[in-house]
């Protein structure tokens, strides 16, 4: 078990690195430490908040953990939060677009009535690889008449050049991995 610092202003060494998790050659960047420490995310919460401007009207959470960052980041600014789920968790009538993944594709779903045209929203997700999820939500929201203020997430692997895939979205990320 790696030792955790009691600094909690300092979240960034709340992640740790798990090599060759899922499969070898990769880096897993594990948030959970930081997510245990109550000080440290509400530090990357507040961080996140810093980056959205006032007239947003909703956060948009990416499934799985863009919804624990997306729903503490809405609570803490008075936003309701929007899900962007893996087909078939919807219940209601749903817009979905595929998306290319490394090996085949995928898909995300969003309600049809979760917004309108002219409503203001950002996209939330604890980390940007390839972005391939994060332009699908991208486009999600645009097929639903909204508009993408910013996407935000904890870390980016700056590596693998994903902001390229959310064009002209402005991007922020609190941690890059180079």
């Amino acid at each position: 078990m790696t030792a955790f610092i009691a600094d909690e202003t300092r979240w960034q060494d709340y992640i740790r690195d798990i090599p060759d998790f899922p499969k070898p050659g990769i880096v897993f960047k594990d948030i959970t430490p930081l997510l245990a420490n109550g000080n440290a995310f509400a530090a990357v919460v507040s961080e996140l908040a810093c980056q959205v401007s006032p007239d947003v009207d909703a956060i948009v959470g990416i499934e799985s953990r863009g919804f624990i960052f997306g729903a503490a980041l809405a609570q803490q600014l008075g936003l309701g939060l929007i899900t962007v789920r893996k087909p078939g968790k919807l219940p209601a009538d749903v817009h979905s677009v595929e998306y290319e993944l490394e090996y085949g594709v995928d898909r995300l779903e969003i309600h049809r009535d979760a917004l309108s045209r002219g409503h203001k929203v950002v996209v939330v997700d604890d980390l940007l690889a390839t972005g391939g999820t994060a332009a699908a939500t991208v486009e999600l929201v645009k097929k639903l008449g909204a508009e993408v203020e910013a996407c935000l997430f904890v870390i980016e692997l700056s590596f693998l050049n994903g902001t390229k895939a959310l064009g002209d979205v402005p991007v922020h990320s609190l941690l890059h991995v180079e």
